[in-house]
């Protein structure tokens, strides 16, 4: 399933941040980031949308799931 998420990156490092974090989830595929307009989606066969955002928050941007 995919998932879409805004997440408040200001630069390419907190994109890169978001990217690692999602990279080391098992079943995590198709990242994509928008920095831009501050949208990441990602396709994942293992996890819901609210157990990647917690991954996601890690990170210390603020964020959230869109609908």
């Amino acid at each position: 399933m995919t998932y879409s998420f805004f997440v408040d990156m200001t630069c390419g490092g907190c994109s890169k941040a978001v990217n690692a974090i999602l990279s080391k989830i098992d079943g995590v595929s198709n990242i994509q980031i928008d920095l831009e307009n501050k949208k990441v989606s990602c396709e994942s066969s293992k996890m819901g949308a609210d157990e990647l955002l917690k991954n996601i928050q890690k990170t210390g941007k603020k964020c959230s799931i869109i609908a």
